[in-house]
């Protein structure tokens, strides 16, 4: 099992609170948010952040419109995936 750190996401529209991450990606690879949650809940690969030099585990949230992305990190769910660049 690889742990991969995400640094990078895709988000349509970029500045819509509202709408879900479309792409998780690292500097060698990207993912699609399906195959991400897939290798989570497989546990074939685990995700994380670093912000400010914390680590945040990613995790998988089923909500209202199905499942998506979310990191925690002392104990409580957050949104840091939200606040890392748009991938190319």
């Amino acid at each position: 099992m690889a742990d991969l750190q995400i640094t990078c996401i895709n988000k349509t529209p970029r500045n819509d609170s509202h709408e879900g991450i479309t792409h998780v990606g690292g500097p060698t690879w990207k993912l699609t948010r399906g195959e991400a949650i897939a290798h989570i809940e497989k546990r074939t690969h685990s995700f994380y952040t670093l912000v400010r030099g914390n680590r945040a585990e990613v995790g998988v949230v089923e909500g209202a419109n199905g499942k998506y992305l979310r990191t925690y990190a002392d104990g409580k769910w957050n949104d840091n995936l939200l606040a890392l660049p748009e991938c190319r």
